[in-house]
């Protein structure tokens, strides 16, 4: 069974919000309690933490599904539904968080850190909260809005200051285990190291953490052998430390030989050009490999290398190896410290963006696509003609119907808010605000041009008129409802 998991799919679901409560206020000699309904709870939100407790990402590999509960529906006597309980997940410390596609979205480094993996959605708000001058009591309510659901990739690269590399059976484990505290399972035979060890160094005032991956071999990072899954483990390393077997047994192989071979696969997998570089020419306690070492020795350093012949086993040049990698960290710590200097601002996109696309189609229809008018559409009950005329008069007062009659919508024309199956598709009748009295016929049949008051409104011509032609517009008014001046009988204003 595996017991070391460094990257796995999680499929998120975050809760859903509740719904609205529809509810009348009623009381003994009250008869117009007024509406009282509560709002929906708020749907619980899925979050990943880093935690110190937490080495590796074997929970999800076991259980990849995760769901927040939802939030519970609003009640009458002005009551809101309970929030959803938010679901935290603990990774480990350097999580790399990515979308389906492979686009990075966080990079979780540092205990305590948190991201929201997937959003709870809002609640429904209930007829009290929908109330309004126009709307003294209403009869419907918003229903809650659905969970975010995400599929994400999580990855684990180590956060380590200093990887060691080599060929398997180098000697990598037996040196991380003489150096730190870290006791990994050592053998003689190839692949004995399954999973990254780390371990906790101390040189001097410094202190810094050390990583070995496993299994190096020729053709790794094109997948073979074990190194292409763990050479993510040292993209984060200051430093890069070749422990190079001098006492191998194998004919065809030297230190110079491990070197390149495992240089290329760097080159190969990419990001890590820069890193320095440290040569450990490991096992001089065998009287051939002080040999080989001896012989090996000029041509590194003639590459510029920094070079240290060291025996794990009997722990020789080990504090020497210790100190030049501590060099390094300090150099680049002081390095980071002034790079945290300059101010770094992050632009986030903005929450519940009002804007929104409309776009005419071949066949005729059209398809609005928006944060806010898709928003409105999963809050509406269709099964209640009251909500949907709620609805249309939000798309209205958002701008939507005056963008579809730019872009040549007509009575009728089919109109798609949303992409995907969570569209909803409707016959679009457009307001008088949207264009309607000009979308009901020819310029030449519209009803305001047949009267010899057209263009003339009372509001706005009523000093030039006498108490005649007021009455007469008055009775055309009336005889005609879809005239925007409204009479006084039908509850319009002058």
């Amino acid at each position: 069974m595996a017991s070391f998991v460094d990257r796995v799919t999680l499929h998120a679901a975050a809760g859903s919000g509740g719904d609205g409560c529809v509810s009348i206020h009623r009381e003994k000699f009250v008869p117009l309690g007024g509406p009282d309904g509560g709002n929906g709870g708020r749907g619980g939100d899925i979050i990943l933490v880093v935690d110190s407790g937490v080495t590796t990402l074997l929970d999800f590999h076991h259980s990849p599904h995760r769901k927040a509960t939802g939030g519970r529906p609003g009640y009458g006597d002005y009551c809101n539904g309970g929030e959803g309980g938010d679901l935290i997940l603990s990774v480990p410390n350097g999580t790399v968080v990515k979308d389906s596609s492979g686009n990075v979205l966080a990079d979780l480094i540092g205990v305590g850190t948190r991201f929201v993996a997937a959003q709870g959605g809002s609640g429904g708000l209930g007829n009290s909260g929908l109330a309004s001058r126009k709307r003294r009591a209403p009869g419907f309510a918003l229903k809650g809005e659905p969970g975010e659901e995400r599929t994400l990739i999580l990855e684990l690269k180590s956060v380590a200051d200093i990887g060691l590399i080599g060929f398997p059976s180098a000697g990598k484990s037996s040196l991380i285990a003489a150096i730190s505290a870290a006791r990994p399972k050592i053998a003689d035979y190839p692949f004995t190291t399954l999973a990254p060890n780390l371990g906790v160094v101390q040189a001097g005032d410094t202190r810094f953490t050390v990583a070995d991956v496993p299994g190096l071999i020729p053709g790794a990072s094109e997948g073979k052998g074990l190194g292409l899954e763990f050479l993510r483990h040292v993209e984060r390393c200051a430093a890069l430390v070749h422990v190079l077997d001098c006492g191998t047994l194998e004919t065809d192989r030297d230190p110079v030989k491990d070197f390149d071979i495992i240089e290329a696969e760097l080159a190969h997998y990419g990001g890590l050009s820069e890193r320095p570089r440290i040569i450990a020419l490991n096992k001089i306690d065998l009287p051939d490999a002080k040999t080989m070492a001896d012989m090996v020795e000029p041509i590194f350093r003639e590459r510029g290398y920094e070079v240290f012949q060291i025996s794990a086993a009997s722990h020789i040049g080990l504090t020497e190896l210790n100190y030049a990698m501590a060099r390094i960290i300090q150099e680049q710590r002081r390095n980071q410290a002034k790079e945290e200097k300059t101010r770094i601002v992050l632009r986030p996109p903005a929450v519940n963006d009002s804007g929104f696309k409309v776009t005419a189609n071949e066949d005729g229809s059209f398809t609005v696509i928006g944060q806010k008018p898709e928003r409105f559409v999963r809050q509406t009950d269709f099964g209640n003609s009251e909500a949907v005329g709620y609805l249309a008069d939000r798309l209205a007062a958002l701008g939507v119907e005056r963008e579809l009659f730019k872009k040549g919508a007509k009575p009728l024309s089919e109109v798609r808010i949303g992409a995907g199956d969570a569209a909803v598709i409707f016959d679009w009748e457009p307001s008088i605000e949207a264009g309607a009295e000009l979308l009901a016929g020819p310029r030449g049949e519209d009803l305001r041009l047949e009267s010899p008051w057209a263009g003339r409104y009372i509001e706005d011509d009523v000093d030039e008129l006498s108490e005649d032609e007021i009455s007469m517009q008055w009775e055309y008014s009336a005889e005609n409802p879809r005239d925007p001046r409204v009479s006084a009988e039908q509850g319009g204003e002058t």
